[in-house]
């Protein structure tokens, strides 16, 4: 008889890298991809091979916006116009994983099935709502507090890099799964060895560029790397214990907590 973390075990990819680097363009952004090339449906399995790379888009649009709006229009407009760009990039989809992540996690009492349950529920909860005005509120405060091009050159590394943290998550633990997961193929397979130094250089190459910018400028780079590795750590101790395994919730929310931790360390020491 196979035991539970045998059953939790997901088999590797076996569709083409090319499909899996279209289906996560397709899935964590809204650009109308499908409409050239429909990738397998297999092949939403590997998305999270491709995540840091997708956050070279958002990321680097997202500091576009924030530079070339700032000469036009005040800086608090430019970063709002900035933030909304990649929210409506995006879907909202890491946006809408934060506010479940908060809903769910938030009961100590609950049981893994439970908050399970909590997190795939479409009612908005006080918590995720609070949570959610708040992480929008400290980003925006964040950026503003930073010159433009410093916004817009954090943000560009914090991106991807933040991604590659979190997506550290699949690796680490099982995936949680339901039902109506499966039937979409929304379930994430174990990255082979290959996949997990691609996601590596996805994330690392944006920060390598920022570390040599801001050395450049006379600024430290350590915490500013380090921080959100700890938060990484902090998320992953919290999602073991209350929930046994990850959901894509949990990645979403991961994500931006740590880019979070990634761009208040940047401000604090710039």
């Amino acid at each position: 008889m196979k035991s539970n973390s045998d059953t939790m075990r997901i088999p590797l990819n076996t569709s083409r890298w090319y499909d899996r680097l279209l289906a996560a363009f397709i899935f964590y952004t809204r650009l109308p991809l499908w409409r050239l090339y429909r990738p397998k449906e297999d092949s939403f399995r590997g998305v999270n091979e491709f995540w840091p790379l997708t956050g070279w888009l958002t990321g680097g649009l997202t500091a576009a916006v924030i530079y070339l709006a700032a000469k036009q229009v005040p800086y608090p407009a430019a970063v709002v116009l900035a933030m909304a760009t990649r929210a409506l990039l995006t879907g909202a989809i890491h946006e809408d994983g934060l506010r479940r992540f908060f809903d769910s996690m938030t009961c100590r009492t609950a049981t893994p099935n439970q908050i399970l349950a909590r997190m795939k529920s479409h009612i908005a909860g006080t918590f995720g709502v609070v949570s959610l005005v708040l992480y929008e509120l400290a980003l925006f405060a964040t950026l503003c507090s930073m010159t433009p091009f410093m916004a817009a050159i954090t943000i560009m590394a914090a991106d991807p890099y933040a991604k590659m943290v979190a997506g550290q998550l699949t690796m680490m633990m099982p995936h949680v799964r339901t039902e109506e997961e499966i039937q979409n193929s929304l379930v994430f397979r174990r990255m082979p060895t290959s996949a997990g130094i691609g996601l590596a250089a996805q994330g690392l190459l944006p920060l390598a560029a920022y570390i040599y910018i801001i050395m450049c400028n006379g600024m430290d780079w350590q915490m500013i790397v380090f921080s959100p590795c700890l938060v990484m750590y902090g998320l992953y101790i919290l999602i073991s214990r209350q929930l046994h395994g990850y959901t894509i919730e949990c990645c979403g929310a991961a994500f931006l907590l740590i880019e979070l931790t990634f761009c208040l360390t940047a401000a604090a020491i710039a």
